[in-house]
């Protein structure tokens, strides 16, 4: 029973893996929207019924631009349909998985936090003489 869930979890990650490399293919050459150029994803996550998949991407260049980023969001949601039958084909999936796209800005988040972090340290550091 316990190798069970294992072994489900196994599965789930590699089809997130799967999932991630067709994804990142699809984005460079199939997707022919301009407006999701440069996007690349970061990470997926499937359900453990592998019927849903968070998609977390990420722009190459335009990133801080807040309205880039729900453009770029909206894109890709708008190419869902022809991203999900591609995936299915090319991995073999029993079923399509539901695909829903986040920008992912937990890289702003730590660079934020490296930065205050590099000011506190400047502000405590003695001044040289």
């Amino acid at each position: 029973m316990a190798t069970d869930k294992v072994d489900k979890g196994m599965r789930v990650r590699r089809v997130e893996g799967g999932v991630r490399e067709e994804m990142a293919s699809l984005l460079n050459g199939d997707l022919k929207d301009p407006r999701a150029a440069g996007a690349i994803v970061t990470r997926v996550e499937m359900t453990p019924d592998l019927r849903g998949a968070r998609v977390h991407v990420r722009l190459l260049q335009g990133g801080d631009d807040p309205a880039r980023r729900r453009e770029v969001v909206a894109a890709l949601g708008r190419a869902s349909g022809m991203l999900r039958r591609e995936l299915t084909q090319r991995l073999g999936l029993r079923y399509a998985p539901d695909l829903k796209f986040q920008y992912d800005d937990g890289i702003d988040h730590m660079t934020n936090v490296e930065r205050v972090l590099a000011e506190i340290a400047a502000e405590r550091k003695p001044p040289e003489q």
